[in-house]
């Protein structure tokens, strides 16, 4: 018995596999490799192929989703998540891109919005301007459109949702509401967020001025009643769209219920990319 135990070993650690064909996959150990085959040999796709993972992309190498949720699998197991939280996950981001339910309303004419306009891929994001969570999302998200790997797949959309347990939120929502007014926006967003923990109501003038923000007009935003009204609107916008926490993410208006990483929610962006140009299961 013991001997016919390491053959068997033998032959799956030499196995030819299709996962060595993903960046992620291929720097896997055998070890690694091995829990990667197990997930990938038994999670079904969930579009594009009715059958697991490993045997749509075996059957079609150019399916696009095949590939996206292949290197995402290995890329978790090599940072030693452990089967059942990658199956969760696998779950979660289904459901994120295929769940059912009318998408979301957004007013895009209200929101700052970066990237290009032609993008096929629009992401909203709700954040709350004192979240510390959404002070590393945020810019991150805004780098990967700017020139990085979605600056041709998305544009990025920005809605306030002040969060009542944040410190500070409403005072730093007006802030964020006035620099939309002024369409100075995403350089003050960015100033605040990497300057995040330094936060005072009373320096943010400073924080408008060193942005590139003319500090007299963005005093008087501060105090126009319009502002208030725009972070209002904006909050119930969010609670209409089901928000109750910082950040929420909509991907073409469907709601993000998978991880809130930076990889995670790239290669998503690139999926529905591709599921809007037609070629995410293959080129016929």
């Amino acid at each position: 018995m013991k001997r016919f135990a390491v053959t068997v070993l033998i032959i799956l650690s030499t196995a030819p596999s299709a996962i060595g064909r993903t960046p992620a996959c291929a720097a896997l150990d055998d070890r690694q490799r091995q829990v990667a085959d197990e997930i990938l040999g038994s999670e079904y796709l969930y579009d594009c192929c009715d059958d697991t993972i490993s045997r749509c992309l075996e059957a079609r190498p150019d399916n696009r989703l095949a590939v996206l949720v292949t290197d995402d699998v290995c890329r978790r197991v090599a940072a030693g998540e452990t089967a059942p939280q990658i199956r969760r996950a696998l779950s979660r981001r289904a459901r994120s891109m295929v769940g059912g339910g009318a998408p979301a309303e957004v007013d895009l004419a209200a929101a700052p919005v970066f990237g290009r306009s032609d993008a096929p891929v629009t992401v909203v994001i709700y954040a709350c301007a004192r979240c510390p969570y959404c002070s590393k999302l945020v810019p991150a998200l805004y780098e990967a459109v700017d020139d990085g790997p979605l600056h041709n797949d998305a544009r990025l959309a920005f809605r306030v949702f002040p969060i009542r347990g944040h410190e500070g939120s409403t005072e730093a929502g007006l802030a964020f509401a006035a620099a939309a007014a002024m369409d100075r926006f995403w350089p003050f967003m960015l100033y605040a967020y990497r300057h995040f923990d330094e936060f005072t109501a009373g320096r943010q003038l400073q924080w408008a001025q060193t942005a590139g923000l003319d500090p007299d007009e963005f005093a008087a935003r501060l105090e126009d009643p319009a502002t208030r009204e725009a972070l209002v609107a904006s909050k119930k916008e969010g609670l209409v769209n089901g928000v109750e926490e910082t950040p929420t993410l909509l991907i073409n208006g469907r709601r993000w219920v998978a991880d809130l990483e930076i990889e995670e929610i790239e290669s998503a962006v690139e999926e529905e990319a591709a599921r809007v140009r037609g070629d995410l299961c293959g080129i016929e």
